[in-house]
């Protein structure tokens, strides 16, 4: 299906055996495909905001305030990282047991509770329990990814899932500007203390994540044929003809005249079996329908979620994001800190602003990834070899870059914000990379493999954070051992397939 610029902001065409939309109405939340990708992204930026709103003010204020070292500063990001892990791979089986939209706003008002409270820490035990359970914000990742999965069809599935996911991460860049701002304000305009203003800074993403919660739960649904326990009837009943309608297409193809629009009053009152009828006659094939139904989000069982963890596939989607996600995370947490080591004349405000444009950069390199992903997978002719071979290429070009930057360590300010933006473009296109292939990977445990991805990449956040809690204020030696790292363990798993014999025997996920 070609772009067209009108499919920003009209009600898109909809493939009728699955019901998900074949283009994503950025610019239009008044449908319900473009009501879904809105709250998608909108939620998860305000819950990685809030997730990474204590990193600005505790390079200066939080540490001064409560006269912590650094390894109680490096101890509480590792903390913060740990509990998202836990709550990411528990989040992935809920999405596929009561659906994403309620994961998602679940996961938001728990994490709104902790930041609320967030003043009541005084010391670095307290700080450690607060950042633990508003670490549960950023599980808000899963549901986010398994929701637009369940609303976009393959050919913007990667697309839609990089959007969504890279302007959420940017949360993680705005924070380093609106914190300082709030804190400054709270400070220079209405005479708090700065014990007290960092404090009361934290109320203003408690309110917005409370509101954005409330919203998502009154205005969205949960699957583009309403309740998640309705999910199965958006496709029609499997086919069991001795004769098969001969096809030259797939799920992936191009809308014919059997296509239905999300604006089109047709939607609401044919049903799902007579559309496929319709569209069978042009030339889809009942072997579509069974394909379709294979990819069925299931309710998980333990045996299910063992045989999914132990596939060779998802070893390999975790190994890619531990580099990528892993990466960002990590750096997230220090650069500030790491800015301000070589540039002390910038200050907190400034060296935080600075350090902002790492995560920004998400609200264009990570939709690349993605964007690119579903680009090498057209030209090739759907051959999801494309796929994987992108994500292990911007993981080695990500790798490469944190080895310059951590051998130069420069000391020049143009210098340092030119390597790290390079840095950044590879690093965080592998997000959307590796969630572009996600989709394909046993679409059946959907939630499941998400959960495992996205729980792997605070791993590996936990374990690059770690090595810089080891090595002090040495940001550059840890950069370059990151490097390292990441290169290997893309080139590790360059030969695994992208998806498993068995799937490619049935054609699930192709």
């Amino acid at each position: 299906m070609g772009f067209e610029l009108r499919q920003l902001w009209s009600a898109p065409e909809i493939n009728p055996i699955n019901r998900k939309a074949k283009s994503i109405p950025i610019f239009n939340p008044v449908d319900k495909y473009g009501r879904v990708f809105f709250f998608s992204y909108l939620g998860f930026f305000i819950a990685f905001w809030s997730w990474y709103a204590f990193p600005p003010l505790l390079s200066v204020t939080i540490k001064k305030d409560m006269h912590l070292s650094q390894n109680e500063v490096a101890n509480s990001n590792i903390i913060s990282l740990a509990a998202t892990l836990v709550m990411r791979a528990v989040a992935g089986p809920l999405c596929d047991r009561f659906g994403p939209r309620y994961t998602f706003v679940g996961c938001l008002l728990l994490g709104a509770i902790p930041s609320a409270l967030a003043g009541t820490a005084h010391n670095a035990a307290g700080l450690y329990a607060i950042r633990f359970f508003v670490g549960i914000l950023g599980s808000t990742f899963v549901p986010c990814q398994v929701w637009t999965t369940g609303f976009f069809d393959r050919n913007v599935v990667g697309t839609a899932n990089a959007l969504v996911g890279g302007w959420g991460n940017s949360g993680g860049g705005i924070t380093y500007f609106v914190m300082p701002a709030i804190y400054d304000s709270l400070v220079h305009k209405r005479g708090l203390t700065p014990h007290v203003a960092w404090r009361v800074s934290f109320i203003v993403p408690f309110i917005l994540i409370t509101t954005v919660a409330i919203a998502m739960l009154l205005l969205c649904e949960d699957t583009p044929t309403g309740k998640w326990s309705d999910r199965e009837k958006a496709i029609p009943a499997e086919q069991h003809h001795t004769a098969i309608v001969s096809t030259t297409g797939n799920l992936t193809d191009k809308a014919t005249e059997g296509s239905i629009s999300s604006g089109d009053d047709k939607e609401k009152k044919t049903s799902a079996g007579a559309d496929v009828e319709a569209n069978t006659g042009v030339g889809q094939s009942v072997d579509a329908i069974d394909a379709a139904h294979a990819e069925i989000v299931v309710k998980p069982s333990g045996k299910e979620a063992l045989k999914v963890l132990c596939s060779l596939q998802t070893v390999t989607l975790c190994a890619a994001y531990v580099c990528s996600f892993g990466g960002e995370l990590a750096i997230n947490s220090i650069l500030g800190s790491y800015y301000l080591k070589n540039f002390a004349y910038l200050g907190q405000t400034t060296s935080g602003r600075w350090a902002a444009m790492f995560g920004l950069l998400n609200i264009i390199t990570r939709p690349a990834g993605g964007f690119i992903g579903d680009l090498v997978f057209k030209w090739s002719g759907h051959n999801l070899w494309a796929k994987k071979f992108w994500i292990h290429f911007v993981g080695v070009m990500s790798g490469i870059f944190l080895i310059v930057i951590g051998k130069l360590d420069p000391k020049e300010l143009d210098t340092m914000i030119g390597l790290i933006a390079l840095m950044a473009i590879f690093l965080e296109a592998g997000n959307g990379a590796n969630f572009a292939l996600v989709p394909h990977v046993h679409p059946h445990a959907n939630g499941i493999v998400s959960g495992l991805v996205g729980a792997s990449g605070n791993l590996g956040g936990i374990i690059f954070a770690i090595i810089f809690r080891y090595n002090g204020t040495h940001y550059a030696r840890v950069f370059w051992i990151m490097g390292c790292i990441i290169i290997a363990l893309n080139v590790v798993f360059a030969w695994v397939p992208p998806i498993s014999k068995a799937q490619r025997m049935r054609g699930v996920g192709l």
